[in-house]
């Protein structure tokens, strides 16, 4: 069970405003909302669904002095197994996400320490206890972090551990080449995509049809439909479906990675397709519920672990 995450960590400023989409933000004046501060990024969201779900989870990333230790424990707090490199020079990636009352949101970030993490940061025994291996595209959108993927996809291979990725960012795709993507990252056997990513990628308007030819490119393309769901299509051919599952919408942050945990630890657990997929399904159903990109963490989950009100619902 054991998955390696390989991605950011970042704070989150989530401001949920009262209108639909960004419209509604009033220029040279205030616009009201309800401003949260919570730990994120799409690596470290992912890492902690696949442990709230029972996978043995770690994540190796880069946080900056500033507020590196509150990560850190925040991702312990979430059951994950944290590698993280403090960054004496720069500051921990921030997101201020704005999110609207459908639940969408739009995002301004820096990557900060995020955006340096490299092959300096690796270390062989990482891989040790662990079964697959799952890439944050946005690890690929920096020059270290692209060096430190194709170390790590290489050790993974020598050692017979699986690999996955996650494009992540449809913005940073487009500037970093779709082509080239798909050149750097096609040695993960799952690429985990949602629609927009998908038919960038694949140069197609219809998401079946994306979905099948990324799946000759990666042997298994997973592709999120937000609430239409997801599908699957191996070499190929769409083989597996799954309907998306009504939830009361609060914040979209974090469903994506959501999704990929529950996909990933289910497979790790020998689940079929079907089965797989559902399970990425629930748990991206469940993430669009709260606020921020992790679960949620009850006071019954902590056992004798300090409580951060900063960062519970």
């Amino acid at each position: 069970m054991g998955l390696l995450v390989i991605g950011d960590v970042v704070t989150d400023v989530v401001a949920l405003h009262g209108g639909a989409g960004l419209s509604c933000l009033e220029a040279g004046t205030d616009t009201a909302a309800d401003i949260v501060l919570r730990p994120g990024g799409s690596g470290a969201n992912t890492a902690s669904w696949a442990a709230r779900l029972g996978a043995d989870a770690r994540i190796l990333t880069r946080v900056g002095s500033d507020t590196g230790e509150w990560h850190r424990a925040e991702l312990r707090r979430s059951g994950v197994r944290p590698h993280l490199r403090v960054d004496p020079e720069r500051p921990t990636a921030v997101v201020i996400a704005m999110v609207d009352v459908t639940g969408e949101r739009s995002m301004l970030t820096n990557r900060g320490a995020g955006g340096h993490l490299g092959t300096d940061d690796w270390e062989e025994n990482l891989l040790d206890g662990v079964a697959h291996l799952h890439l944050s595209g946005y690890t690929l959108f920096a020059e270290p972090g692209l060096r430190l993927s194709r170390l790590a996809v290489a050790e993974a291979a020598r050692r017979g551990v699986t690999t996955s990725v996650d494009p992540a960012s449809a913005g940073f795709l487009r500037a970093f080449g779709p082509e080239r993507f798909v050149r750097e990252t096609r040695a993960a056997r799952l690429i985990i995509p949602n629609q927009d990513e998908a038919l960038l990628l694949a140069g197609e308007t219809s998401v079946e049809r994306a979905a099948e030819r990324l799946s000759l490119a990666y042997g298994t393309a997973a592709v999120k439909l937000g609430p239409g769901g997801a599908l699957m299509a191996r070499d190929g051919h769409v083989v597996a479906r799954s309907p998306g599952l009504p939830a009361e919408v609060v914040d979209c942050t974090g469903a994506g990675d959501a999704f990929a945990a529950g996909l990933l630890t289910a497979l790790l657990t020998g689940a079929d397709d079907e089965a797989a997929i559902a399970a990425g399904c629930r748990a991206g159903a469940e993430a669009v519920t709260v606020i921020g990109g992790r679960p949620r963490i009850l006071q019954s989950d902590l056992g004798s672990k300090q409580l951060y009100p900063l960062t519970t619902n």
